[in-house]
């Protein structure tokens, strides 16, 4: 679960010299052109990390594996637990003989979770992880120091604006993003890697855009009630109004967010 834009051509085998990305053909509207699982490694290195594997799509699956052409699955790594990302990461798992590692301990298949400030190796590569609640209560981003690059999953996409689950949170998520962006900036980070979409060579741009977006939509929401909005499904069409209506209900997820957002603070 994702955006609101409708999907392009797909960003497959885009990345960074340690970040290839084989795409999931799972493209939709909220998905954008599909999941992107990231396969991570030193150049030449025969142990690798995946990122999100995709959905449960054995073509996908198989394809990821055999692109790995015989090199160890050190880990399985989920951004956080939406089916478009993790719902095959037990297959996987099958095929590689890798453990699943996820903050959400119902996708952890090994002995050992997720957590802000982990560290995942393999071999001499180090991954770092960053909490960042808000799309959905669960959602990691990964540092990869070596590319300063920054793997963002659903938190920031490589095209549109992100959707507020209804197991995430807007205060959580703003947070996230504030935390972000002081991280891309203290080390000069050079390119994000979403979890849909392209890469984003300008992070600072692409996070700035983010938290100033949120910020207009939750003006344009107290503007919408002033002017006598009252439901989430009243707001959506005034305020999204050049959102085509065949994604409103995503929008509708996303109004509630905020509006449960701005009722606890009473704005």
């Amino acid at each position: 679960m994702s955006g609101l834009h409708i999907p392009l051509e797909g960003p497959d085998g885009a990345g960074t010299a340690r970040a290839t990305n084989l795409l999931a053909p799972n493209a939709s509207p909220m998905t954008l052109d599909g999941t992107n699982t990231w396969i991570i490694a030193e150049p030449g290195a025969q142990t690798v990390l995946v990122v999100d594997p995709g959905p449960d799509d054995e073509g996908h699956l198989r394809r990821v594996a055999d692109h790995l052409a015989g090199r160890r699955v050190a880990a399985i790594l989920l951004t956080h637990g939406h089916h478009d990302h993790s719902g095959g990461a037990r297959r996987f798992a099958e095929l590689t003989g890798a453990p699943v590692r996820a903050l959400d301990p119902r996708h952890v298949l090994g002995d050992e979770g997720l957590t802000d400030g982990d560290v995942v190796t393999a071999g001499d590569l180090e991954l770092r992880v960053i909490g960042t609640p808000g799309h959905s209560f669960d959602s990691l981003c990964f540092w990869l120091p070596g590319d300063a690059a920054m793997l963002t999953g659903d938190t920031v996409l490589g095209r549109g604006t992100t959707v507020i689950a209804p197991d995430g949170d807007l205060g959580d998520y703003l947070r996230s993003l504030d935390r972000l962006r002081a991280g891309a900036e203290m080390t000069a980070a050079r390119v994000l890697l979403p979890g849909h979409g392209s890469p984003l060579p300008e992070p600072l741009a692409a996070l700035d855009g983010y938290i100033a977006h949120r910020r207009e939509r939750l003006e344009q929401i107290r503007q919408a009630r002033r002017a006598g909005a009252r439901t989430p499904q009243e707001i959506v069409r005034v305020v999204y109004a050049e959102v085509p209506e065949h994604l409103w209900p995503a929008a509708e997820m996303s109004v509630r967010a905020q509006l449960a957002y701005l009722e606890e603070r009473q704005a």
